[in-house]
């Protein structure tokens, strides 16, 4: 997809689209407020940066060579998600504790694992056309600019369950959200 308009739209109504990420974007920020959840920014970028580039650049045809990897790694994926999705259920009542779960390397693994990278690597990201790194660079822009919308998002969320006093169900319903995505991401595969 080279069309600059075309590419921009494309990335951020995926970026923009919940997954496990931006879950974990908006719960970081819901329970640590805006400027503790900005260095999740930059762990996002690379985590996209690095999944796209090892897809796009030799694991993509790889993966689409081998159905049995493709599962296998759909079921990895799922268990993280799994294990991220009980660890925020678990501190759920301690928004401290869920500060320390929403990390920047958490995110970063998150994103590397998230499958949205192989749309963008496969799908939307030129990578072999002439100027491919100047689309990573302007796919970084976005995915920051994304990032910011779900931690003010998250900021509003948290402030608003503060005053309703319901300050433990973000991260439940996150660790539901994240959950509900690795059920997806492991059974699809048996759906068809």
């Amino acid at each position: 997809m080279t069309d600059p308009l075309l590419f921009a739209l494309a990335v951020l109504a995926i970026l923009a689209t919940p997954g496990p990420t931006n879950t974990l974007l908006a719960t970081g920020a819901a329970s640590a407020g805006f400027r503790r959840a900005l260095p999740l920014i930059p762990a996002e970028a690379a985590g996209y940066l690095i999944a796209i580039s090892a897809i796009g650049y030799g694991l993509g045809p790889v993966v689409a060579a081998s159905p049995l990897l493709g599962l296998a790694l759909r079921l990895a994926v799922g268990a993280y998600l799994i294990h991220l999705a009980y660890k925020l259920w678990r501190g759920g009542q301690q928004p401290a504790l869920v500060a320390g779960i929403v990390t920047p390397v958490r995110v970063f693994l998150t994103t590397l694992l998230n499958p949205k990278a192989i749309v963008f690597a496969l799908g939307i990201l030129p990578l072999q056309a002439e100027q491919g790194w100047a689309y990573l660079l302007s796919f970084a822009c976005l995915v920051a600019g994304v990032a910011l919308g779900w931690i003010g998002f998250g900021v509003l969320l948290g402030r608003a369950v503060e005053t309703t006093a319901c300050e433990g169900l973000v991260p439940p319903v996150g660790a539901a959200v994240v959950g509900t995505f690795a059920v997806v991401l492991m059974s699809a595969p048996l759906i068809h």
